[in-house]
């Protein structure tokens, strides 16, 4: 859709200017007419690959939005209507980008849409999984408690995220001073004992030789190395964005030891707990599984999960299904299927979702244990071999002199 700026007139005489997505000027503007403006104006705005990408157009915070269902569910609760509510909320909201969506949510309301249609006018801020739950609040008549849902949801799935992030941060560290003191010794320390060795003509020894040579074209063709690394980055990302590219890249990460099944794990403790919401908040169990399909982030994974759920749209059970994916583990199928028989399917999903956060969780420990090490002394046999390597034609005329 493309982004027009508008110059319009309200029916209370005042000059309003916004900003709107349409996929057509035409039918904006009839749009426009009929919710009662008089179109003074419609631009298309200009450089939209800037605004789709850019700060005009970002998302909006999961910070933020969790803040507005947090505000939003206590006002609810308390039995304030939602124009109330959300007009409490605006007093309350810093000026930004989700104060003005509250503002265009407040005058759709006003003119009768429902609160979810409301928030379906705005995709890039609110996700299509968080619509579909409000909306299904809406039909069951307590908004309060999908809310909640949604809130604990959010908070649990951040949480996770935050471990993930925290996990990496101290080896990413090690790796890049690691690369940066090799990259010193060989770009600076060894042109400098290579320059002295050769003023003095001494017949170097071999490792010696093969190191000065590797140093040399490093420095020689550093900036043609950065280039066709750069443009390998370039090309793998857009492979990466083809279907084909996609599907086998996520493949392959699947089969990778250790990374794939913690992949897998991690990719279905979301998929779960997505689903165990949804269905919580009244959605039926095949909309739901296609609406929390996305959270997988894995095209292999969906694949598998698509054709689970043609399975339960033709009568097979639950944990049959996701048996025949041959992606969970034999517990988590036994849990599913016990949720299903007794009726507390929602329960179930949020007990495994925990088993492989946990397990996802323990990991990320050996992970962090097992690589800092592991870098450490990977670092220390490439520093020590640089630095003797270099030193051999010293310990060769020390040992002639003696």
């Amino acid at each position: 859709m493309a982004l027009y700026t508008c110059k319009l007139g309200s029916t209370d005489g005042k000059i309003i200017e916004k900003e709107f997505e349409s996929a057509d000027l035409q039918a904006l503007r009839e749009s426009l007419e009929e919710q009662g403006f008089f179109v003074f104006e419609i631009k298309k705005k200009p450089f939209q690959f800037l605004f789709e990408k850019g700060i005009a157009r970002a998302r909006v915070g999961a910070k933020d939005l969790l803040t507005f269902n947090q505000e939003l569910f206590v006002l609810l609760k308390a039995g304030l209507p939602i124009m109330q509510a959300l007009d409490t909320i605006l007093e309350r909201t810093e000026r930004g980008k989700l104060a003005d969506i509250l503002r265009e949510v407040r005058e759709d309301i006003k003119g009768g849409s429902a609160l979810s249609d409301a928030f379906e006018k705005h995709p890039r801020a609110f996700s299509h999984l968080y619509i579909a739950s409000i909306r299904a609040g809406e039909r069951t008549g307590d908004l309060p408690l999908t809310i909640r849902r949604y809130i604990a949801f959010v908070k649990r799935v951040e949480a996770l995220k935050k471990k993930l992030i925290s996990a990496m941060v101290y080896p990413s560290i090690l790796v890049t001073v690691a690369f940066l003191a090799i990259t010193l010794l060989l770009v600076f320390v060894v042109p400098t004992f290579s320059q002295i060795y050769a003023d003095a003509g001494s017949q170097l020894p071999l490792p010696t030789q093969i190191l000065i040579a590797i140093t040399g074209a490093v420095r020689k063709y550093f900036l043609v190395v950065l280039l066709l690394a750069g443009a390998g980055l370039v090309a793998l990302r857009r492979w990466l964005r083809t279907e084909r590219g996609r599907f086998l890249f996520d493949a392959f990460i699947l089969k990778l030891p250790f990374f794939g099944d913690t992949f897998t794990k991690y990719a279905l403790s979301n998929f779960c707990r997505t689903f165990a919401t949804v269905t919580g908040s009244g959605i039926p169990i095949v909309q739901a599984l296609r609406m929390s399909v996305g959270t997988l982030n894995n095209k292999e994974m969906e694949r598998k999960m698509l054709s689970a759920i043609v399975g339960i749209e033709e009568g097979s059970r639950l944990s049959a299904a996701f048996e025949r994916m041959n992606m969970m583990p034999s517990l988590a199928l036994r849990m599913i299927g016990v949720g299903e028989t007794t009726g507390a399917l929602e329960e179930m999903l949020m007990d495994v979702s925990e088993h492989f956060e946990e397990e996802v969780e323990g990991r990320l420990n050996v992970l962090t244990t097992a690589i800092e090490p592991a870098i450490m002394i990977f670092m220390g046999l490439v520093i020590g071999g640089i630095v003797i390597t270099m030193y051999l034609p010293v310990f060769k005329i020390a040992g002639t002199v003696g």
